[in-house]
């Protein structure tokens, strides 16, 4: 049996979920196009197209904590004002993506990829500085 960590589970789901509301934020707040959108995202405008259908970065719905989407539109207003350098972008991403964990967001799909896993025992993601919890 295989066991993915939490890390994989966030590339695999968390990521495309915040690329895709960061680009939704991009196309409809500030009427970028699909391939300026992919440019400032550093990602293919197909990438793109299919965040905007909701085809791909679907597996966890961000927009519904409050304090995750103030951090997607505010990382969108920079970007679109060309106020981020990349270096910034990847840091605002890892604490967007730190801030899902933390608020234990990620656990069903923790629990998707690893059905042994018990979420309600497992405190990885919302205490990272205690690395020494096991799963």
């Amino acid at each position: 049996m295989t066991m993915s960590i939490p890390c994989e589970v966030a590339v695999k789901s968390v990521v495309p979920a915040i690329r895709a509301s960061l680009a939704k934020e991009l196309i409809q707040t500030h009427k970028l196009k699909q391939i300026d959108t992919a440019n400032l995202l550093g990602i293919t405008q197909t990438a793109v197209s299919k965040y905007a259908r909701d085809v791909r970065g679907r597996a966890i719905e961000l927009g519904k904590t409050e304090e995750i989407q103030q951090l997607i539109v505010e990382a969108a207003r920079m970007l679109a004002n060309s106020e981020i350098s990349r270096r910034q972008l990847i840091a605002n991403l890892c604490d967007i993506c730190k801030l899902v964990r933390q608020k234990g967001l990620m656990c069903d799909l923790c629990r998707r990829s690893n059905l042994s896993l018990d979420v309600h025992q497992c405190r990885i993601c919302m205490n990272p500085d205690d690395s020494s919890e096991c799963l």
